[in-house]
């Protein structure tokens, strides 16, 4: 199987929402960014919520096993990688 990708930091930076499968598991990334100004996102306030589930069906008609909040960097993003493999 190939690896489980998640997108770089700065597409979450630019508060895109991301949903991804791998196998069975089908899990759904939402950034909650704060700004240190207008055009400077504050990396260390700003983080992704992280759901997972199972099954073939959309995030709207099914029910989430797991969820946890990680910080909005690379440590995060991979920390994120292996909380999601945790539960293939």
């Amino acid at each position: 199987m190939e690896e489980l990708f998640l997108p770089v930091l700065h597409s979450f930076e630019n508060n895109n929402v991301f949903t991804g499968s791998y196998g069975a598991l089908r899990f759904k990334v939402t950034p909650a960014i704060t700004m240190k100004n207008p055009k400077e996102v504050d990396m260390e306030a700003s983080s992704m919520l992280c759901e997972l589930w199972h099954g073939p069906f959309c995030y709207e008609k099914s029910e989430m096993e797991a969820q946890e909040t990680f910080p909005l960097s690379e440590e995060g993003k991979e920390n994120m990688r292996q909380f999601l493999l945790s539960h293939i």
